[in-house]
C-alpha cells in the first residue's frame, strides 16, 4: 500500500483575492451613476459575486437633475439603479447630505474663504466615501467594497500597496493619496489595470449598459457650473468684500469685488489693462483683502510645508531623516523629483529639486517612487 499523502488541493483564490467562491463573497459597489462604476458592479455581478450596489445622495439635487458633468446628482441616481435592476443585484440610495454638508462643503468654504485652493474630492473619498460608506458596507456584511477608481491595489511584501493605473491619463491616484493602509486592505480597484476608458466603454457595452456612452463628469458636484464664488457667497454671506489689487511692489493698480474670485497662478480676468508685463496672481491676503500680483517667476517655489500627511510606505516615515520621492503638487502636472524632511509623523518639509510654479495653500502634494508607479501617500500644503 502506498504511503504517500495526498495533500489537499490548495483554496483557490478568487479575482477579489478571497479563497472561496465568487457566489460566497460579497462585495458592496459604490456606484455613482457613470459608466466607471457601472461596469465594475456589472462585472462583479456577471462573475458570480454576490453584489449590493450603494449610492450617496450626497446634496440636493434640484438643481442638477438636468446638468452633464457632476456626479452623484438625480439623473445618476436614476441610472445606477437601472443598471442594479438589469443585472440582477440589489441597490440602495443613502442620504449623506448632512454628512457630505459637514465633512466636505462647509471646510471647502472655509479654505477658499481663507484664500486657499482647496480640493473637495479628496476630502469626499476620504472623510465620506472611504470612511463612511466603507463603514456602512461592513455593517452589510461585505468582504470588501469596490469603486470605480482608475488606480491600482498590489499585494506587496509588507501588506497591500496603492499603485498608479495602468492608463496615466485615466490615473486618479492623487485624488486617493489619503487612503490608509486599513482602508486599502478592503477596498479593490477592479479597472486600475485597463490600458485606455475605451476597454471600459467597450464592456459597458457588452454587459447591454445605457450608460456606456455617457460623459465622464467634470465639475465638483456641488458646483455644477463650476462658478465657485457663487456657491461661496451662497454658504458665505458677504465674504465677497471688495479690497485694492496690488503690485508686489506696493502699487495699487486697481480694485477687486472679493478674493474669493481669484486662484494663486491667475492671469486672465484680473482687470488690469495698459500694462507692458503679465501679471499673475502670486498672493492671496485675506486679512486685508488684498489680491497680490507680480511676475511669473514669483510665482516659483521650492519649498513646500505639508501636514495631515498619510504615510503607505513599509517603513515608518520618520525612520529617515530625508525621503527621495517624486511629489505631485497638481492633479494635472507629472510628479517631479523632491527630498521629504520628516518632521513628525504627519508633517514635513518638502524640497522640490525643480521651482514649481503656482503652487497653493489647501491642494494636496502626493508622494511616488522615483521610478515606478507606487503612491507613498501625500499630505496637504500649508502656509506653514
Amino acid at each position: 500500500m502506498s504511503t504517500a499523502v495526498k495533500m489537499q488541493d490548495a483554496p483557490v483564490v478568487n479575482s477579489l483575492g478571497f479563497a472561496k467562491p465568487p457566489a460566497e463573497t460579497r462585495v458592496v459597489v459604490a456606484m455613482s451613476g457613470g459608466v466607471d462604476s457601472s461596469v465594475v458592479a456589472a462585472m462583479l455581478a456577471e462573475e458570480g459575486y454576490d453584489v449590493i450596489g450603494v449610492t450617496l445622495q450626497l446634496y440636493d439635487h434640484g438643481a442638477a437633475l438636468a446638468k452633464k458633468g457632476a456626479c452623484c446628482a438625480g439623473i445618476d441616481i436614476h441610472d445606477a439603479r437601472h443598471v442594479a435592476e438589469s443585472m440582477g443585484f440589489p441597490h440602495y440610495v443613502l442620504d449623506y447630505e448632512n454628512i457630505f454638508q459637514d465633512a466636505v462643503i462647509e471646510e471647502f468654504a472655509d479654505s477658499y474663504l481663507g484664500g486657499a485652493t482647496p480640493v473637495p474630492c479628496i476630502r469626499c473619498n476620504e472623510r465620506v466615501k472611504f470612511k463612511d460608506l466603507l463603514e456602512t458596507a461592513r455593517d452589510l456584511g461585505a468582504d470588501c467594497m469596490a469603486t470605480g477608481h482608475y488606480i491600482q491595489r498590489v499585494d506587496g511584501t509588507a501588506g497591500p500597496e496603492l499603485h498608479c493605473a495602468a492608463d496615466p491619463a485615466r490615473d486618479q491616484s492623487y485624488f486617493l493619496f489619503s487612503t490608509t493602509p486599513e482602508q486599502l486592505n478592503y477596498l479593490r480597484f477592479p479597472l486600475g489595470h485597463l490600458e485606455t476608458k475605451d476597454e471600459t466603454r467597450a464592456l459597458a457595452r457588452k454587459y447591454g449598459l445605457e450608460v456606456a456612452d455617457k460623459p465622464d463628469s467634470q465639475d465638483i458636484c456641488f458646483v455644477p457650473d463650476g462658478n465657485y464664488a457663487s456657491v461661496i457667497e451662497k454658504l458665505r454671506p458677504g465674504a465677497a468684500e471688495p479690497g485694492d489689487i496690488i503690485h508686489a511692489d506696493g502699487r495699487v493698480l486697481a480694485r477687486h469685488d472679493g478674493v474669493i474670485h481669484y486662484t494663486i497662478g491667475q492671469r486672465r480676468g484680473l482687470g488690469i489693462g495698459g500694462l507692458s508685463e503679465p501679471l499673475y496672481v502670486v498672493k492671496l491676503d485675506v486679512d486685508t483683502k488684498q489680491v497680490v500680483v507680480g511676475p511669473k517667476e514669483l510665482l516659483a517655489t521650492r519649498t513646500v510645508p505639508v501636514r495631515e500627511i498619510n504615510w503607505l510606505g513599509d517603513e515608518p516615515f520618520t525612520a529617515r531623516k530625508e525621503w527621495h520621492l517624486g511629489v505631485k503638487i497638481r492633479s494635472t502636472r507629472p510628479p517631479r523629483e523632491a527630498i521629504i524632511r520628516p518632521i513628525s509623523d504627519t508633517e514635513a518639509e518638502v524640497e522640490l529639486l525643480t521651482p514649481e510654479e503656482g503652487v497653493s495653500p489647501g491642494q494636496a502634494c502626493v508622494f511616488y517612487a522615483p521610478d515606478g508607479p507606487r503612491v507613498f501617500g501625500g499630505g496637504w500644503i500649508w502656509r506653514g
